[in-house]
This record gives C-alpha cells, structure tokens and sequence, in this order.
C-alpha cells in the first residue's frame, strides 16, 4: 500500500466513523483549511483592529470569511441593493476597486433588505445580479441586517465609529489601513465623487 492509498482508507475510516459522506467530509477539511489560512494571513499582518475582529458569511456559499484578512487595506464597506435607484452604482464600485486595489484597497459589499425591502431575493439570485450583470470582483457578503436595533454588530460598530447609520442603500464606510473609521458618505455619494476619490487617495497615501 502506497503513501497515497494508505491516507484515502484513513479518510474513508474517519467518514465511517463519522457517519457522513466522504465528500463532505473533504469538503469540510478544505473550508477549514482555508478559514485557518485566511487566519494566519491576517495575523500574519500584524494585530487585527477591533472593528475587523469578526467573521461574516460570504455571499456565495456563506463560507466563513474572517475580516481580518482585509486589515492592513484601505476598505470601503457598502450596503448593497438588487432593485434600488443606486443599483446602477455597483459598475462605479467596480472600477473604482479595479483602479486602486493594486495599492491595497478593497471593496466589501453587504446586501441588505432594510430600506423599501430592495433585496428580496435569495443569495443566489443576489449573486448571480452582482457576478453576472454587473461583473463584481470585490468580496460580497451574505444578506445583513444594517440598521435599527437588529443591526449587526459590524454595521453598529461602523455607525458608532462614524457618528452616523445608513439610512438607505448604499451607505458607504471608509475605513483606514489601522481599522479606523475615516468616513461616511450617503447614498447619493457616487464611486467616482471627488471628495471620496480624495479621502481615498489620502487614505492609501499613509
């Protein structure tokens, strides 16, 4: 029995043992072994800040995905829409990551349904709006509560820090390469408005 043979009766034992499926058996180790991956690149960086120091559900697969893999960025956080008069800002948001992430910034997009119930539909029915109509590279979150008292606990932190919660769709959050909360812009606030693309280079410039 070669080294190959002997490690596939090991993993089948372990799913008999188990009681599950030898697929998602492998498929289980190889999410956790991306999650501790991303882990590890992120304290690789250094500290987490606090506001990043939290896991959110990616919108593919709600995959884990720990936001401190993004400490170190400049990140400009978005509360996303289907069917909203700002849909039409996801093209501006996808060039404005394609312009400047080689300078380490991201984009980090959570659908909402709080405002005029604008996303109703299931994460694949967002995703397949934000990867196929659109082109969207930047990383897309499960559906999130944005405001109010139910909020989550990243978007209250962000309304704290910044003095101000969405009050529609796409909201957006500036956030600096140590974590902090270096501002707010309203809806309205096109990708391409001057003063962003100004608080943005000064951001990436420190």
């Amino acid at each position: 029995m070669n080294e190959f043979e002997g490690f596939s009766r090991r993993l089948r034992l372990l799913a008999c043992r188990l009681g599950v499926a030898l697929p998602w058996l492998l498929i289980a180790l190889v999410s956790g072994f991306a999650v501790d991956s991303a882990h590890a690149a992120a304290r690789a960086t250094g500290p987490c800040p606090a506001l990043l120091d939290r896991t959110m559900a990616r919108l593919q697969d709600d995959a884990p995905q720990p936001l401190c893999q993004y400490a170190g960025r400049v990140a400009l956080v978005v509360n996303t829409a289907s069917y909203c008069g700002y849909t039409r800002q996801y093209e501006g948001l996808e060039a404005l990551f394609r312009a400047y992430r080689s300078r380490g910034f991201v984009i980090l997009g959570f659908p909402s349904n709080d405002f005029g119930q604008q996303e109703p539909g299931t994460s694949s029915q967002i995703a397949e709006l934000c990867f196929n109509t659109y082109g969207v590279a930047f990383p897309m979150f499960a559906k999130t509560v944005v405001s109010g008292p139910r909020a989550d606990p990243f978007f209250m932190a962000l309304a704290k820090s910044a003095g101000s919660a969405p009050k529609w769709n796409f909201h957006k959050y500036l956030i600096g390469r140590d974590g902090s909360v270096l501002a707010a812009y309203p809806s309205a606030t096109e990708p391409n408005d001057p003063t962003l693309r100004r608080d943005l280079e000064r951001a990436l410039g420190r």
